[in-house]
């Protein structure tokens, strides 16, 4: 095989052999990583946590916590955006801390703010009713 010779095409396919070539989802999800998120999914609802992987198939956080009844702590927001700008209320459920949580489903992410982040880790867990 003459190097100086490969195609475009050719040189991609050796890339993708070795991982050098990412496309654009994995790099959207790259800047994810160890962001502490809420995560909103068609079975599994909203949860939030740190993120350790991320794809097009699915999520995985660590530290989740599932958001069964959630209210923004600033009542100025609404839905589960305001909560990760804000935080949740004193009255919302959270489930405890699971060491890691896997997503295998279509999902959308949200950022927390810091603010956001410090209410959620702290909020009462919910106790079974």
């Amino acid at each position: 095989m003459e190097l100086d010779k490969l195609t475009l095409r050719q040189i991609k396919e050796v890339q993708a052999l070795f991982g050098g070539s990412q496309t654009k989802a994995n790099r959207l999800f790259d800047d994810i990583i160890g962001e502490y998120v809420i995560v909103r999914s068609r079975n599994e609802g909203i949860n939030c946590g740190y993120v350790k992987q991320a794809d097009e198939t699915g999520v995985i956080l660590e530290k989740a916590r599932r958001l069964y009844y959630h209210k923004p702590l600033d009542t100025n927001l609404s839905w589960y955006e305001g909560v990760a700008m804000s935080g949740c209320s004193d009255d919302s459920k959270i489930s405890g801390i699971v060491k890691q949580k896997i997503i295998i489903e279509d999902y959308s992410i949200l950022i927390c703010s810091e603010k956001a982040k410090e209410v959620l880790e702290n909020a009462k867990t919910n106790k079974q009713s």
